[in-house]
């Protein structure tokens, strides 16, 4: 089974931080009455979401993202008549240090279930498993402080280093699931990984059927875990 390679992400650079005018500067007539208060118009509520936190097999890297498996999983929604709304919250490249970074405000506003399906890079790049571990059960335990639950989506390293290293790999996403009693889903490439038809020339990202496969793969977790 395959992995997910390491894509280069774009780094958005920090915003540059406005300027405040000095008030003592502004030249205000002592008599001026003050400016008139804006009444508070109450922001309409959205619908609740569900955030897919993972790496470029979420973001959907060489296809559509309106064609990536997030995308295919609010279809299903509205299909279903279920009014939430799915975030793809997918950045290519990132492990799981990186979408541990990203936990806190990938979970602001009403989310109602976290999707994690990270891993593939740290497998790719062959990172201490042990790492990845304590990465995933800070952002279990991040949305637990929410009281998200988490639908946990496992991962399979490549085979390049070793047997020992890819059952260690595999073992992590097995325990963080018995440990914290979360929704496991084993494999998310289930069907896809190794099929030809369902993956890209480089063999590892998922075309458009591809991730219509997955989200199919993942729908009926989904669908158990909002309707609860």
């Amino acid at each position: 089974m395959l992995a997910a390679i390491s894509c280069g992400r774009s780094t958005s650079a920090p915003a540059s931080q406005t300027a405040t005018a000095d008030k003592s500067d502004a030249s205000v007539a002592p008599d001026a009455p003050d400016a008139p208060i804006a009444p508070n118009v109450p922001i309409a509520p959205g619908p609740p979401r569900i955030v897919v936190l993972g790496d470029s097999l979420t973001a959907g890297l060489g296809i559509p993202r309106e064609q990536a498996y997030p995308a295919m999983l609010q279809r299903k929604l509205e299909d279903a008549g279920i009014p939430f709304e799915v975030v793809n919250a997918g950045v290519s490249g990132d492990t799981t240090a990186d979408g541990l970074r990203r936990t806190s405000w990938a979970l602001e506003g009403d989310v109602r279930l976290l999707i994690v399906a990270l891993g593939a890079n740290d497998g790719l790049r062959g990172l201490p498993p042990s790492q990845m571990k304590a990465n995933l059960q800070n952002i279990v335990h991040r949305a637990r402080q929410r009281a998200i639950p988490v639908l946990l989506v496992g991962m399979e390293a490549p085979p390049n280093y070793g047997e020992q290293y890819a059952a260690s790999f595999r073992q992590v996403f097995h325990d963080l699931a018995r440990e914290n009693k979360v929704t496991f889903v084993p494999f998310l490439l289930e069907g896809v990984a190794g099929v030809p038809d369902l993956n890209q020339s480089d063999g590892v990202h998922p075309t458009s059927a591809g991730a219509a496969r997955i989200a199919d793969h993942l729908w009926p977790a989904v669908k158990t875990m909002i309707e609860k």
